[in-house]
């Protein structure tokens, strides 16, 4: 594994039946300048999604073991390195998984082993099935976690579904994950430059915070299914306490989230405390966490970010002049609790 620069993955994940075999022709097929390596990941011995994804050159690997989320990690860490030997270059590394994949052990596989010497978690793009995904919802865990780890969310099969109904369902999505920019499709069919190399994961990328009812108004009038919903930065917006919590709940979800903010400046220690017995208490039920914080004393804003036990945080750079200097954490996890950890926030305020 001789590089210079790690290879940049992307992980497409989505519950069975959403498109996510046939967003991944959709990429191979576009002229996006990268030489990629496909992982599909399948349950049993005999390969379909392998069999769907032709007309490339691309070096397609199948691991039809099991699911990547249990018994075949081991034959992902092997795969990867087996790709970097052969003598087939690639720049580009696309991971499909099985539609009942949980993404938790792939992230921390790419991210938590020697693997991460040599690739880079891009981002974990989730294909959303908008005419099912609410008893896909109710059905399992699964759809949850791949909806609350995604960076990018495809609401897929919107030409299915009434407008008023994609409103609905937008704002239950937004209920379990207001980081993910979230675009509707139909036939999975989107720019690749929305899917690819967005650099989601690293530890400096801007939070932008997509609330639950921002959808409330009519796309009646969208005719381009590739139209970007995410919604735009709410970082602007000035809060004299910790941020905003869902009053309404649309449903009783085992997973949700919830943004903190405060222009007060945080005292160190008793920030890196907090954010310390935050992941040691509620550890493998953060699927992931993202701030920027407003340290007194420090000139550069500090930037953090968590996918359960795995943390990272790091001065970033200085505030801009006229930038607000604030603090904005973001959240997303199985049954948090959301009171204590703002009241925790609350205590870091600097004295």
């Amino acid at each position: 594994m001789k590089r210079t620069e790690p290879i940049p993955v992307t992980v497409l994940t989505g519950y069975l039946g959403a498109g996510k075999t046939t967003l991944l022709s959709h990429l191979l097929t576009q002229k996006h300048g990268y030489r990629c390596a496909i992982i599909i990941n399948e349950f049993g011995a005999v390969s379909i999604d392998g069999q769907l994804v032709i007309g490339t050159d691309e070096e397609i690997v199948e691991l039809n073991n099991g699911c990547l989320c249990c018994n075949v990690r081991g034959d992902l860490i092997r795969t990867i390195g087996e790709l970097f030997q052969k003598a087939k270059k690639f720049d580009y590394l696309v991971i499909e998984t099985t539609g009942l994949a949980n993404p938790s052990p792939i992230i921390h596989t790419l991210m938590g082993t020697k693997l991460a010497d040599h690739v880079r978690l891009d981002g974990i793009v989730t294909v959303v099935d908008a005419r099912h995904i609410d008893k896909e919802l109710t059905d399992g865990p699964e759809a949850q976690a791949q909806i609350a780890f995604a960076d990018v969310i495809l609401l897929n099969k919107t030409d299915l579904v009434e407008p008023h109904e994609l409103n609905r369902v937008e704002r239950r999505i937004r209920g379990f994950n207001q980081l993910a920019t979230l675009h509707r499709t139909q036939r999975s069919q989107i720019d690749v430059g929305k899917i690819l190399n967005v650099k989601a994961r690293a530890l400096s990328a801007p939070i932008e915070i997509h609330d639950e009812h921002e959808h409330d108004h009519d796309h009646d009038h969208c005719d381009d299914p590739t139209h970007d919903h995410s919604g735009h930065d709410r970082s602007g917006h000035s809060h004299d306490h910790a941020g905003h919590t869902h009053k309404e709940p649309l449903h009783a979800e085992d997973v949700h989230s919830f943004y903190l903010q405060d222009e007060r400046p945080l005292d160190l220690k008793k920030t890196e405390a907090w954010l310390s017995n935050v992941l040691t208490d509620f550890g493998e039920d953060i699927y992931r966490a993202k701030g920027v914080l407003n340290i007194q004393g420090q000139a550069k804003r500090v930037v953090f970010q968590a996918v359960q036990m795995l943390y990272e945080a790091a001065p970033d750079r200085l505030w801009n002049v006229g930038e607000k200097k604030q603090s904005q954490l973001v959240f997303i996890g199985k049954k948090l609790d959301e009171q204590r950890v703002r009241a925790g926030f609350a205590d870091c305020v600097a004295g």
